[in-house]
């Protein structure tokens, strides 16, 4: 899953879009190193970040919707956003999927939206809200915790009459460094839900903070954290650099297949 953020308001500088061609350029090159989901989004998500309104945010993401849904039409289309409205919208103009980082408690009108849209929803763990996710994240158990979220929210979701429902677990929001690596490590623990796991890792500061590098230099830790995660039978990587993530999933199977 490529991302493509349609906003100036980036952790990581290196993929700022802030020009049409610019934009169409990145999605050609998603598509051209293989990239089988394209994640819009035009509200940001970073710690301390603010929140746009549905119309700014429709305003944003609906354009580059539809180019990619005419220009590259076996692609498969992810709508980054917490607002059913904008989701709604979305759908009608050619994205296939929803991915909500607040699993439909920042709108109480996403969940039943989604079964309406009869699309597949990514369902993400987030403790408190963007703006202040950050700032003292606290966990007795933080994987018994997360594991007990899941199921809430996937059973909300199934009685709702969504059936394709795929969990995140929120890497850094509302997470600390120790957080996230306690999340990496276990992630063979979310099969008990029977639902396919997604995760975004990408550039993100548990990595680049651990190496005492920038985000623009983290491309390698990302991969050696990407590699770790699709080990554990990880079904989707969201990522800012599809043909090193393409490599790794690559690397991964062929690794995951070799004779004992």
């Amino acid at each position: 899953m490529g991302i493509l953020n349609i906003t100036s308001d980036s952790f990581y500088k290196g993929y700022l879009n802030e020009t049409e061609q610019t934009i169409h350029k990145k999605i050609h090159q998603y598509v051209m190193e293989g990239a089988g989901i394209i994640d819009v989004g035009g509200q940001s998500t970073r710690p301390g970040s603010a929140r746009l309104s549905a119309e700014e945010e429709i305003d944003r993401v609906i354009p580059y919707i539809r180019f990619i849904a005419t220009t590259y039409p076996d692609v498969f289309i992810s709508i980054d956003t917490y607002s059913s409205r904008v989701a709604k919208e979305a759908i009608q103009a050619g994205a296939h999927i929803v991915n909500d980082i607040s699993a439909g408690l920042l709108d109480a009108e996403m969940i039943p939206a989604i079964a309406q849209l009869h699309v597949p929803y990514i369902c993400m763990h987030m403790q408190g809200v963007p703006e202040t996710m950050q700032q003292n994240p606290v966990y007795t158990d933080i994987m018994v915790e997360l594991t007990r979220f899941f199921a809430e929210r996937v059973q909300v979701c199934r009685n709702a009459g969504i059936t394709d429902i795929i969990i995140d677990p929120g890497f850094g929001f509302g997470k600390t460094i120790a957080h996230n690596f306690s999340i990496l490590k276990n992630l063979a623990a979310f099969k008990i839900l029977g639902c396919p796991v997604l995760i975004g890792l990408s550039r993100k500061s548990s990595i680049y903070k651990t190496l005492g590098v920038s985000a623009d230099e983290s491309l390698n830790g990302t991969t050696v954290l990407h590699t770790i995660a699709l080990l554990q039978a990880v079904q989707i990587i969201r990522v800012h650099d599809v043909k090193e993530a393409k490599e790794a999933i690559l690397l991964t199977e062929v690794y995951k297949k070799a004779a004992l």
